[in-house]
């Protein structure tokens, strides 16, 4: 992302009223310039063209808005999150793996906002809307992680889906925060992060002793619905399931 491109849309922006969208805009071009970490209230402001005093009108801090940035990044992310799932279809794990690429290929494809969800330092718990669009994102994988516990073949004890949820979305946020985003200091592969993060997946399936098939037999019927998933009893830990970065 060009710092003189972003410079030029949060000039417009501003110019237009919209002051509020074009310190957003300001801080975004800076998080992808020096990350989360590395820019200040009044650099964002004199990126948006404005003066020191001037984001003081719509935030309080810097932290609010970083945190505005993070939640409409969740927000986005659960778009594509959704989108992919697609309710499952055509099949649970197949549907299961298009929600991976779709993680993989937003932190790929939004590092600013990925950043700023996942490496700020914000106390998730400390803002509701924010936490709020966590949630939602994070349900998504939940709801998918349903569905496949819902797969364990009978005599075989289903696992808390929030726990599967919980393993899968680790392998997830660490294939993308290491292979995912072009960083400088990753390490070559032998396949793509999306071949890596499905293999991963698959195995873990194939560990819990779940069919991984995806393919129903040829002229065979449709497959019947899966069951619901029964309630685990787990609760999501304070701070939302993101958890603090790392």
């Amino acid at each position: 992302m060009s710092w003189r491109k972003e410079q030029r849309r949060a000039e417009r922006g501003y110019h237009h009223g919209n002051l509020k969208e074009a310190l957003l805009q300001a801080a975004l071009g800076l998080i992808a310039e020096k990350g989360a970490a590395g820019f200040t209230f009044a650099d964002a402001a004199r990126m948006a063209g404005v003066s020191a005093a001037a984001p003081y009108r719509h935030f309080r801090d810097r932290d609010e808005l970083l945190s505005s940035i993070a939640q409409r990044g969740f927000e986005q992310f659960e778009q594509r999150l959704t989108a992919a799932w697609d309710d499952g279809r055509p099949d649970t794990v197949t549907a299961f793996e298009r929600v991976g690429r779709a993680y993989l290929a937003f932190a790929r494809e939004e590092p600013a906002f990925y950043n700023a969800m996942f490496e700020s330092g914000l106390p998730v718990d400390a803002n509701p809307a924010l936490q709020a669009a966590s949630e939602r994102a994070f349900n998504v994988i939940r709801a998918a992680a349903e569905r496949l516990a819902a797969l364990a073949p009978p005599g075989t004890p289903r696992p808390p889906a929030m726990m599967m949820a919980l393993h899968i979305w680790t392998m997830a946020h660490g294939v993308a925060s290491l292979f995912s985003r072009g960083d400088a200091a990753r390490r070559k592969l032998p396949m793509s992060p999306d071949e890596l993060l499905e293999a991963e997946v698959l195995i873990y399936l194939r560990g819990l002793g779940f069919p991984t098939d995806r393919r129903p037999q040829a002229n065979s019927a449709e497959p019947p619905p899966i069951p619901p998933e029964a309630p685990s009893g787990s609760g999501v830990p304070p701070g939302g399931p993101w958890g603090k970065p790392k």
